[in-house]
């Protein structure tokens, strides 16, 4: 069965575990779970794996052995994408991803190198401007108070600098269109568009060698 949307019970199933995150309410919901939030994921990431490559799932279970918040399950699903993108389903809505989320020290060092010079990070500084006509936000997961040592407080760059990875977002609001064909639709389209941000990245930044 082809991508139909995700129905209104799909995120009526998440607020009703944001308000009763346990086993009791897992395991009465799990039928809702399986049909009308993990089904239609499985149905998408199908229909993606063409372009963009073979979806991975998360596990639906938090790791909570070194957190202080007990609470055993997550309040989204979300899946990778082989060549790139992360998307989210929540109570909240859609959410789209693209990008490195933490860079390994190596990486973060050649970003540094490339937002500083003025040929590649004027660059990105055009891509990060066009993705925003798209309404596609580009920044930083985690940002350094200041510049990192070695690159002046000054740089016209700096906000940049102190980026500690880049990803492009978009998210959408729950409205009727999510329960149709059309939220492939607007994940394509935040793929496509993300695309010059993921080109940038693998040419400045590359693999991790550690």
């Amino acid at each position: 069965m082809g991508f139909t949307g995700w129905p209104a019970e799909a995120l009526e199933f998440y607020e009703g575990l944001q308000a009763d995150n346990s086993k009791s309410y897992w395991t009465e919901h799990k039928a809702t779970y399986d049909n009308k939030v993990h089904a239609p994921m499985v149905a998408l990431l199908a229909e993606l794996e063409p372009e963009f490559g073979a979806g991975k799932i998360f596990r639906p279970y938090r790791d909570v052995r070194f957190s202080a918040d007990k609470s055993p399950y997550k309040t989204a699903i979300a899946a990778t994408l082989e060549k790139g993108g992360y998307i989210q389903l929540s109570a909240d809505g859609l959410m789209a991803g693209r990008g490195m989320y933490m860079m390994a020290p190596d990486q973060l060092a050649r970003y540094r190198e490339a937002v500083a010079s003025d040929r590649t990070g004027n660059e990105l500084v055009r891509i990060i401007e066009a993705a925003a006509k798209e309404k596609i936000r580009v920044t930083g997961h985690d940002q350094l108070k200041t510049v990192p040592r070695g690159y002046p407080r000054e740089h016209p760059r700096a906000d940049l600098l102190r980026n500690k990875g880049l990803v492009a977002w978009q998210d959408w609001t729950p409205a009727a269109w999510l329960g149709t064909r059309r939220a492939k639709d607007r994940l394509v389209k935040f793929l496509h568009a993300s695309e010059p941000v993921a080109d940038w990245l693998r040419a400045n930044v590359g693999e991790s060698s550690a």
